[in-house]
């Protein structure tokens, strides 16, 4: 997505995580955050036993919360 795009634009949600290079020739993993919402507004991650809130706002934004 180009700064130009639209955050309302749809994702191919069934496209597939893909590969990207990274710094020192380490790949970075990619996956579309359609992927990860599967439709829904807000997901929980869990990460070191605590678990994060990461939400989409009305603008398109992400929003990472504890």
């Amino acid at each position: 997505m180009t700064g130009h795009d639209s955050p309302d634009e749809s994702i191919d949600s069934d496209a597939p995580a893909h590969e990207t290079a990274g710094a020192g020739d380490r790949a970075l993993r990619t996956i579309s955050s359609a992927e990860l919402f599967h439709g829904a507004r807000e997901i929980l991650i869990q990460h070191d036993e605590k678990t994060y809130r990461l939400q989409v706002t009305r603008n398109g934004k992400l929003i990472l919360v504890k």
